[in-house]
């Protein structure tokens, strides 16, 4: 079966390199804040990369802060990359099921991403809709690098019976 992780073992193998690529068109590295400019930041980006890249990691909220046209542009990029190079969306998406259902359909088949980054915290029902496709790729956050990661990721928890 054709999957997100045998596509990326395979693009490994055949650029011999494991680098994920990030795409994130920060404003300050855009000439003009708009959905045109990061577009082509990313294009650019990837055409510089692409000999090297065992996947892509465009991060939504770069260009869900765009509007629409962001979101657009978005979907031009995912649809830019190669297909035998996998798309692993940035998203740390983790919501309620029927909300997770629509983040879902939205990364894989409006933006036709490979895969997805998403936040666990909301339980087993947030990530199911992602996993129900096994060709689909998911990585959940456990422990993240962010300054502030440990207030809540590095608590000790102790049940109320260890506590007596």
């Amino acid at each position: 079966m054709k999957t997100f992780f045998t596509n990326l073992e395979r693009r490994i193998t055949q650029v011999n390199s494991m680098l994920c690529i990030g795409l994130d068109p920060h404003r300050s590295e855009l000439e003009e804040f708009s959905a045109d400019y990061a577009k082509d930041f990313c294009l650019r980006l990837i055409s510089s990369t692409i000999e090297f890249a065992a996947a892509y990691k465009p991060n939504a909220a770069f260009f869900e802060a765009l509007g629409a046209d962001g979101f657009t542009a978005l979907r031009d990029v995912i649809a830019a990359i190669p297909d035998e190079v996998p798309v692993l969306l940035d998203a740390k998406r983790g919501d309620i099921a029927s909300t997770a259902a629509a983040y879902e359909y939205a990364a894989f088949k409006i933006l036709e991403a490979d895969g997805i980054t998403l936040s666990p915290y909301l339980g087993r029902d947030s990530i199911d809709p992602f996993i129900a496709d096994p060709e689909k790729g998911v990585f959940v956050l456990c422990k993240t690098s962010n300054p502030s990661s440990s207030d809540l990721q590095d608590l000790v928890v102790i049940s109320s019976e260890q506590n007596k």
